[in-house]
């Protein structure tokens, strides 16, 4: 058997390495010149900064990776007890992430924390919901729209009154193994004393786990090879590129739905046309330089139009990144963004960074990702047509969380699933 893999991301590595580890043949197609997609790093002015993700929790399969990896020695684990902050009536106020922090914060008032106490006598989710519904219905409203709904779709640049709960937060909980009440999954957290995984890094970069697995299984990972087209074959599949055309026996494509329609419109015009439909929104990461001293892991920024921002990440100090800020703007949060020019992304950034924190700062850089992080709106209930033909496999984030611990538990499953079937 050989299979191919289109994308060389942490989803495609991730599988390459899980094929190879059994011995299957396996070969991988990557467009860009670097591997790593949504995990990769820059340096500039001296200074890394992180094209995606800003951080990682050290959990014990990303630990393993790491040693196997030969990384520990490059391995940066913070301190993260800093505070997490939303911005809220013109001011920063801590994000609850703690019994000590829910009792002070003021983010929410007294009445407000008792409401999402009666979380438990509540109903469990209704067909349709939105993520806002639910979450109203089930904590009040404030807990809803100042914490638990900013918290979550901040991630992914959608106003929760649009994210339909099934195919977000719901495949969230389910996954963490929530059940039915969320306050009682979280005190039972509490009580076994279990500690939460601490925030890591690498001297440079998150960039620095992609390169070492792209070095590892760099003999089976054609970098800048962008896959025009799949064809069906005789039973099997052809990935085509500019320059070859590689027969395999399954194919599992890590691409945005976008990309993975154009790629399969041959093989199934149906199935393109159902991955067409899914919405992603595009991003743009603003880094800043600024001498703001403030301690904390970042602020986020509720929907609402307060700031043309969705949050901020304080690199500089829980990294240890001198004088490093990433600042986010979506569509969501700045309807125009996608018609400004880098320069005004950066004085944009830039001004809203300094209402938010009171220190003035300057853009150093600006990267666009597009088509961006899943939606997860009604676009979503494609994923209830979405029916591979057999040998066609994604493993993709319109299909599993986009996490980077959901994703490499994704790669090993499909991975051991194809091995088991052959």
């Amino acid at each position: 058997m050989r299979v191919g893999v289109v994308g060389a991301g942490i989803s495609g590595l991730m599988i390459v390495r899980a094929l190879a580890e059994r011995d299957v043949d396996v070969v991988a197609f990557e467009a860009r010149d670097e591997p790593g997609g949504i995990i990769r790093s820059r340096r500039i002015d001296g200074r890394v900064v992180e094209l995606g993700p800003q951080r990682l929790r050290l959990s014990e399969p990303i630990e393993s990776l790491v040693d196997d990896l030969g990384l520990r020695e490059q391995l940066r684990v913070v301190d993260a007890d800093q505070p997490l902050y939303m911005y809220h009536g013109d001011r920063l106020r801590v994000v609850p992430l703690s019994v000590r922090e829910a009792l002070s914060t003021d983010l929410l008032s007294p009445l407000g924390k008792l409401r999402m106490l009666a979380e438990p006598l509540t109903r469990p989710a209704r067909p349709g919901e939105t993520v806002d519904e639910y979450l109203v219905r089930r904590f009040g409203s404030q807990a809803a729209r100042r914490y638990i709904g900013p918290l979550y779709s901040g991630l992914y640049g959608t106003d929760p009154r649009e994210m339909l709960f099934e195919y977000s937060l719901g495949r969230a909980l389910e996954r963490a193994g929530v059940g039915r009440s969320l306050v009682v999954w979280l005190l039972r957290r509490l009580l076994s004393g279990r500690e939460t995984p601490p925030i890591c890094s690498f001297d440079d970069g998150l960039g620095t786990l992609t390169t070492a697995l792209y070095e590892t299984y760099a003999d089976r990972i054609a970098l800048d090879t962008p896959v025009e087209r799949i064809v069906t074959d005789d039973g099997g599949y052809r990935l085509i590129t500019a320059e070859r055309s590689t027969r395999v026996d399954e194919v599992i494509v890590t691409t945005p739905a976008p990309t993975a329609a154009r790629l399969l419109g041959d093989v199934d015009a149906d199935l393109a046309d159902t991955l067409d439909r899914f919405a992603y929104n595009p991003i743009s990461m603003v880094f800043l330089d600024s001498e703001f001293t403030g301690e904390g892991i970042g602020a986020l920024v509720p929907p609402g139009g307060e700031l043309p921002i969705s949050g901020s990440t304080w690199n500089a100090s829980f990294l240890g990144r001198d004088g490093l800020f990433t600042c986010y703007v979506d569509a969501n949060s700045d309807p125009e963004m996608n018609s400004r020019s880098d320069d005004d992304l950066g004085r944009l950034a830039a001004d809203a960074f300094e209402t938010l924190t009171g220190a003035p700062a300057t853009a150093i850089g600006v990267h666009r990702w597009n088509p961006g992080m899943p939606a997860y709106d009604r676009s979503w209930i494609a994923l209830n047509e979405l029916s591979p033909p057999d040998g066609i496999q994604f493993c993709s984030n319109f299909v599993g969380r986009p996490g980077i611990p959901g994703r490499i538990r994704n790669a090993t499953r499909l991975a051991t699933r194809i091995t088991d079937d052959a």
